[in-house]
């Protein structure tokens, strides 16, 4: 069998508001939820499960792999909204883009304050 990634749960404050703001982000349908999870559904069946724990939430990274023209999309939909992004994990190039390893890449935080980063180039291939 081979080794493919399936879910993640991710804290939230507002599990709807994140899981609303990811769908909006990478233009997704509804998925369906359960229990103390609100779903979104990426390519390749994996799931994204937001939920909202009883201790303060700590910061994590999350990096996505699209297309040219979907991040485009992505960069906009940051802008448009006034969520400042950076070039730089450092967050030290605001509203820039950067052009590391063959491709295009931004960073911004999420609802939750989570670090999330756009690339169009996976690091290895």
């Amino acid at each position: 069998m081979t080794v493919t990634f399936n879910h993640t749960i991710i804290a939230a404050k507002d599990r709807h508001a994140s899981a609303a703001f990811y769908r909006e982000l990478f233009e997704l349908p509804e998925a369906p939820s359960w229990g103390l999870f609100t779903n979104v559904l990426l390519d390749d069946g994996v799931l994204l499960q937001f939920a909202e724990p009883p201790f303060d939430i700590q910061m994590q990274h999350y990096a996505f792999l699209v297309d040219d023209e979907r991040f485009d999309r992505c960069r906009r939909f940051i802008a448009e909204r006034g969520i400042t992004y950076w070039a730089d994990p450092q967050m030290k190039r605001p509203g820039e883009v950067n052009s590391e390893h063959g491709g295009q890449g931004f960073y911004f935080k999420d609802p939750a304050g989570h670090a999330i980063e756009i690339i169009t180039r996976p690091y290895l291939s």
